[in-house]
């Protein structure tokens, strides 16, 4: 049974967050036409070293696929998680991906 917190889409904010233990993690986003860009990555001290940050980028890249969406990633953290992870390449417009 999966017992982590969920990730929780946050439109009015643009905003990805993961409330773990009172502290907040989050990856702010902006939508473009066919796509969405990730353009920071928010770790409280807290919670770093957990794998916060990868679950996090893990869920919106997913959600990127799963919406049709190209990714833009503006987010050095975003980049290099997309960099070490084929999987995600092909929808990512730093690696070649043809906006919508």
């Amino acid at each position: 049974m999966d017992t982590q917190p969920p990730i929780v889409l946050n439109e009015a904010a643009h905003r990805f967050e993961l409330t773990i233990d009172g502290h907040m993690a989050y990856e702010v986003f902006e939508r473009f036409p066919g796509g969405i860009a990730y353009e920071h990555t928010i770790v409280p001290e807290a919670l770093e070293g957990r794998g916060v940050g990868s679950r996090l980028v893990r869920h919106i890249l997913d959600y990127a696929a799963a919406n049709g969406l190209k990714v833009r990633p503006d987010c050095p953290f975003v980049k290099a998680y997309i960099d070490r992870h084929p999987e995600y390449q092909a929808n990512s417009l730093a690696h070649g991906a043809r906006p919508g």
